[in-house]
This record gives structure tokens, sequence and C-alpha cells, in this order.
């Protein structure tokens, strides 16, 4: 217990405070950006950014991974906002938290063993895609200056390493350009421009909302909504740490720390968040590694707009552009592009399909679901198509012998029925399916669909070789040897 508590704590102490504190700043823009978008006071997205992020430090799965408002949950909270208020948000924000816990305790994140490593790479390369592209109205219709900070930045980012890695670069590139922002005196964007930063601790407080189903009925379908989206997220960008940092996490441990983060931001009046790739790998990539790179992130960002509120406010947004595009950059799978002509072509459609509809949509939710079905498709059809059926005649010629060979479901079924000869004038057929496996109801159909057939051409049929588990299927489900078998197979 000890040693895990100093690995997760104290075994990289420097790193983590100075990478959180990188983080920190560059959740400030981003968590008023979410505000925005989601139609609330910029302290709601800072408020929930710092809450969740101290919250997850120790409740969540996975250590050094960021969580805070995100863009991805905002968007689902704009139609709730404009319609109901702010209250009905942060009470949807909690019940949240809740459906999270319960999709941990009934351990939904043992599910990301489905998530095949094609949608992985489109999720990671549609998400790069997204942060730069987020950047691109910081780039428009702005002066050189703009231009030139924040290509300095990117000189800054990159080359620094080759002198020292001593203190992060992302963190000299935004002090640099602050600096040089003030002392000349430079009109361009900064960070107050994006909204008024809250000047107090947020407080304690309930969602002043009836408690009642006519309430539920409002907030339910919203929290269902970021549930699956918050979970969606975080165990995605959970996988992603997890190959950075070449170690494990706990998912179901993650799904029930979002969920107490959650709970915990609805009630000091902040917004649902989930888990953000690109300050994960900000964090990562400035040397962070255990829990208290989150936690201090955190900290420093509550200590950040509360309390230095003024030095803030000061940060040119080219500074934190420049780190985004290094977030962009460095996100980005580029190896997948060579694969496409060396992998499958299932596995390239998948991972263009996921990038295609997160990109096009917005929604990293829609883009793993398109994937994840992608990829089921694809597997069924490949797995499906690895059946076939050998047959031989005894010496007598009064028996014919079928051997099966591979998987019986859904997408065989009709490659498992059409294998026999029907037609084939013969007393017995002994059907052999000790190297075979029946999946599913609709495999134990075919089964009896072919029994059937041959009994109505007045050929005796045995089945031998049943494994237990479709020995069972059959026990439980087969009709043929039912009184009316052949009625009930067809529904009559």
């Amino acid at each position: 217990m000890f040693s895990t508590l100093h690995q997760d704590w104290l075994a990289n102490a420097r790193n983590d405070l100075l990478a959180g504190l990188v983080v920190a700043l560059a959740l400030i823009p981003e968590a008023i950006a979410f505000s925005i978008i989601a139609g609330v006071d910029p302290k709601v997205g800072l408020y929930a950014s710092f809450c969740i992020a101290v919250v997850i430090a120790f409740a969540g799965g996975r250590s050094g991974m960021i969580s805070a408002a995100t863009g991805a949950m905002a968007l689902v909270m704009v139609v709730l906002v404009k319609e109901h208020g702010l209250q009905y948000l942060l009470a949807a924000t909690i019940l949240t938290g809740v459906l999270q816990i319960i999709a941990g305790w009934v351990r939904l994140g043992s599910l990301m063993r489905f998530v095949s490593r094609s949608v992985v790479t489109g999720f990671v390369n549609a998400l790069a895609i997204l942060i730069f592209m987020a950047q691109l109205p910081e780039l428009i219709d702005v002066t050189w200056h703009v231009y030139a900070m924040t290509a300095a930045g990117l000189g800054i980012i990159y080359g620094l390493p080759y002198v020292t890695r001593a203190v992060p670069s992302p963190l000299i590139t935004i002090l640099v350009l602050t600096a040089v922002a003030m002392v000349f005196e430079l009109d361009i964007r900064r960070v107050g421009d994006m909204g008024e930063l809250p000047d107090s601790l947020p407080i304690f407080l309930l969602p002043d909302v009836p408690l009642n189903l006519e309430t539920l009925g409002i907030i339910f379908p919203y929290a269902l909504t970021l549930m699956v989206v918050g979970l969606l997220e975080s165990l995605m960008t959970a996988t992603i740490v997890d190959d950075l940092t070449d170690t494990k996490s706990d998912k179901n441990r993650e799904c029930v720390g979002q969920g107490i983060a959650n709970i915990a931001s609805g009630c000091i009046g902040g917004m649902a968040g989930c888990a953000m790739i690109g300050q994960s790998v900000i964090n990562v990539k400035s040397g962070g590694r255990g829990r208290l790179s989150t936690l201090s992130a955190g900290l420093f960002l509550l200590i950040m707009v509360v309390f230095l509120d003024q030095w803030v406010s000061q940060i040119p947004m080219a500074a934190l552009v420049a780190v985004m595009i290094m977030v962009s950059i460095g996100t980005f799978n580029w190896s997948s592009i060579r694969d496409l002509r060396d992998h499958p072509k299932s596995s390239s459609v998948v991972m263009l399909a996921t990038v295609a509809v997160t990109v096009a949509t917005h929604d990293l939710a829609r883009g793993v679901l398109t994937g994840v079905l992608l990829s089921g498709f694809f597997f069924a059809h490949k797995v499906g198509r690895i059946l076939y059926v050998r047959s031989l005649v005894d010496k007598d010629g009064r028996t014919r012998t079928y051997r099966v060979f591979g998987q019986v479901f859904f997408a065989s079924a009709d490659r498992f029925i059409a294998a026999f000869d029907y037609r084939e004038v013969i007393e017995k057929v002994c059907i052999d399916v000790s190297r075979a496996h029946f999946w599913d109801i609709t495999a134990i159909s075919a089964l009896d669909k072919v029994i059937l057939k041959f009994r109505r051409e007045g050929t005796e049929v045995e089945v031998i070789g049943l494994n237990e588990a479709s020995a069972t299927m059959v026990d439980r489900f087969a009709v043929h040897d039912k009184e009316g078998g052949e009625d009930m197979l067809l529904g009559h």
C-alpha cells in the first residue's frame, strides 16, 4: 500500500507539480470557452475544472490523467440551459455522476475491451484534428503579431528541450510570451478578453429545483447522454494514456471516480466534465505521471483564477494556441497514414470512418460508436466466412456424415443451412459438430431447419459431438425434437 502511495503521489513530485502548472494555464481559456458554448457564466466551467481535477486525483482509476469541463459535454448541455436554466444543469450534473457511479459498479468499464485498436487510432486522430481546428479562430483575421507570437511559441516548445529539460517547455513558452506581450504592450487577444474570471472561492450549494418526477423527466435524458459521452471520452483517454506511459489503469474505478467528481462539481455550481485528452497529453509530455500532477492542476487553476487573475488575464492567447498546436501534432498518430497501405482494408475503413464522423459531428461518442459498430460488422463478416462443411458416405452407401468446422452464429447461419444436400436419396444423415460451436438463437434455429428439412425428405438425422455449451443451447431452445416443432419454427 505504501509503495503504491509513494508511486502515485511522491515518486515524481517535481515534474508533477510543474506539469500541473502548465495544464492549469491551458485549462483556463478552454474552461471559459466551454462555458460560453454551454451558455453559462465562465465561472461555472472554471469551478467545474478545479473541482473535477481535484476529486479525480483521489478517486480516479488512472494516475496522470486530467479531467475537467470539456467541449463534448458542453455541447450536450446547450438545449437544457437554454430551455430550463443553470439550476437544472447543476441537477443534471449530479444525476450524471450518480449514473456514472452505477456504471462503474456494474463494471461497464470492462466493455473497453470491445473497442478495437483501429477505433482508438481514429479517435486519437479525430481529436487531434478537432484540437487544431479549435485554434483556427484565434489565427484568422488577426495582426501579424499573433502569427509571430505563435511561431515563436512553437520555436520555444520544440527548441528548448535540446537545451534543457529541467523545466517543461510549454511553461517557459507561456511565461516568455506573456512577458513580451506586457513589455511591448502588444494589441493582441488575451485570456482576460474571453470572459470575466471569478473573484471568490466556490461554495457548497444544492440545485434550486423542485424534487419531483417532472424535474427527473427533464434532466434524465440529458444526464444519460452526459454519462455516455463522459465515460466514452474518459475511458478512451485512459487507454491512450496507458499507451503513452506503458502502464495500466482501472477502468471501472475510473467510471466511479468520474461520477464522484461530477456530483462534487454539481454541488459547488460547476458543470459536468470528463477526461481531456489534450490536457492529458500536455501533462504526460510535460513530465506528469502521478496523481499529484492532476491535483496540482486543479489547485493551481483555482489559485490563478481567484488570486492571480490580474496576471493570468494578461496571458496572450497566441501562447496557449502554440501549446495546443503542439498537443495536436503530438496527439495525431502519424504512422497511421503509412499504415493505410499495409493494414487490412477493414481496419483502415474503421479508422477513417471514426475520424470522419467525429470531425463532421464534433461528437466523440458518435465517432466511437460508428467505429465500434463497423468493427463488429467486419468481425462478424470475417468470422462468419470461417465455416465449412465436409461430407462423406459410408461404405454401405446408406449413411452420409457431414462434418462441420467453425463458428455457427447469426452471420454464418445461412452458410450452414446451404451446406447440406437435402435432395439426396439416403437413409441416414449424421451431422458431426465436434469441431463447431453454436453461439446464439439464430444458430440453433439454423440447426432446427437443417434437421426438419432432412426429415421432410424421409431421412433420419443424428447430431453428434455437441460441446457442453452448445448442447445446453440446443436443449433449451431447439424445437426439432418437440411436438409441433416445425410449426414452432415457422411461427405458426
